[in-house]
């Protein structure tokens, strides 16, 4: 008896299948209808043109540069070829000015470096930075040293290098 059952309602859905096929079978046909026959050509292919860069000798954009003249000059340098001076081995740190001579009309610095004493005057070097000095004064020593920066450039600096004073104590300031 299931048998029985079983045959209209497999009739049933095959039925039903067939129905939705055709439908499908419908809209297949009714979309080929709105679709354009022809396809355009594809456009021509541009052939292709290599480039050549030439950037290679510009400076590169991404790392600091120096501005430079023309000439190739002009700027702040110390006179590398000028023969040294005593006390332009020590460091300006390491050099204490004890005292001041006058004779005639040049004032004179001493300075003391270690253990030993040095004469100096206007136009003499000291220091290891090429500290020329350009004016002696009972107070101070006034230098104009040449440093080199970062980026390898020369600047000018002034310094100062002041009298060392005795407290009376024994003690020096």
């Amino acid at each position: 008896m299931t048998r029985w059952l079983l045959i209209p309602a497999a009739a049933l859905v095959l039925a039903s299948c067939s129905s939705e096929i055709d439908e499908l079978r419908q809209f297949v046909k009714d979309s080929e209808k709105s679709l354009p026959r022809k396809i355009d050509p594809l456009p021509a292919v541009k052939p292709f043109e290599p480039f050549t860069y030439e950037g290679f000798d510009l400076p590169d954009p991404f790392k600091p540069r120096k501005i430079t003249s023309k000439d190739g000059g002009g700027g702040i340098a110390p006179d590398l070829n000028r023969r040294k001076e005593p006390l332009e081995a020590f460091p300006l740190e390491q050099l204490k000015m004890v005292g001041t001579l006058q004779q005639g009309s040049d004032m004179y610095a001493i300075v003391r470096a270690e253990k030993t004493l040095y004469r100096v005057k206007k136009g003499n070097y000291m220091g290891q930075n090429f500290g020329l000095i350009t004016d002696v004064t009972d107070a101070e020593i006034k230098l104009k040293e040449i440093v080199q920066d970062s980026a390898g450039d020369w600047a000018e600096r002034q310094s100062a290098l002041p009298l060392l004073e005795e407290t009376g104590k024994g003690d020096r300031k």
